[in-house]
């Protein structure tokens, strides 16, 4: 896994997402989102559609009624500050068209 203060390449992040979605749904969620959120930063605005919609389709698995149920593990992943929960209503407030493209 990547370390969680330096800032963290794109392709280090996916091959932690890959090794996660095998081992940890829930981290590769908080993964999808920060890549989400490094190809949005890098202009590549069909790349970060792409995680945003990988993150929504990862957090449909997990319970949502609680915020102990929604309240993210990691407080950063590759250098990028997660939200303190994350559930389908902050990926899309977040993310806003792109996350319903």
């Amino acid at each position: 896994m990547t370390n969680q203060t330096r800032v963290a390449s794109v392709g280090e992040l996916e091959t932690s997402f890959q090794q996660e979605l095998a081992a940890d749904r829930w981290a590769a969620a908080e993964t999808a989102y920060v890549l989400a959120v490094r190809n949005r930063e890098a202009g590549d605005w069909e790349q970060s559609r792409q995680w945003v919609k990988q993150c929504l389709q990862l957090l449909e698995g997990f319970p949502s009624e609680t915020e102990e149920q929604v309240a993210t593990h990691r407080v950063s992943v590759g250098g990028i500050t997660l939200p303190n929960y994350l559930h389908e209503g902050v990926v899309r407030d977040r993310f806003g068209d792109i996350a319903d493209a």
